[in-house]
């Protein structure tokens, strides 16, 4: 696993390139405010379902929660379930909307 800052990302985001998120809260917190990501609590990927991103297996999937330990224990589980190339959010959700509001 290794992480990205709310900055990197959004430099990436607002450049157009292929950005693949998976938002690990809880439907709530999604409800409330969230950057587009699929949404996949993280108690469904301990329970190893993940079917609505196993097809990111070989891809780069940028994990993020509300603070970034949610996204970073995700994150860690996914890589044992075969996902090559896992990123947390550092900060998560507070970060962002610290960095860039909303």
């Amino acid at each position: 696993m290794t992480t990205i800052t709310p900055e990197e990302l959004k430099a990436r985001m607002d450049a157009g390139a292929e950005v693949h998120l998976v938002d690990v809260r809880e439907p709530s917190e999604n409800a409330v405010y969230n950057i587009g990501g699929i949404l996949l609590p993280v108690g469904q990927i301990m329970a190893m379902q993940t079917d609505a991103i196993d097809h990111l297996k070989d891809k780069e999937v940028i994990f993020y929660c509300r603070s970034g330990v949610r996204s970073a224990n995700a994150a860690q589980f996914a890589e044992t379930m075969g996902f090559t190339q896992t990123v947390n959010l550092t900060g998560g959700m507070l970060a962002w909307q610290d960095k860039f509001g909303g």
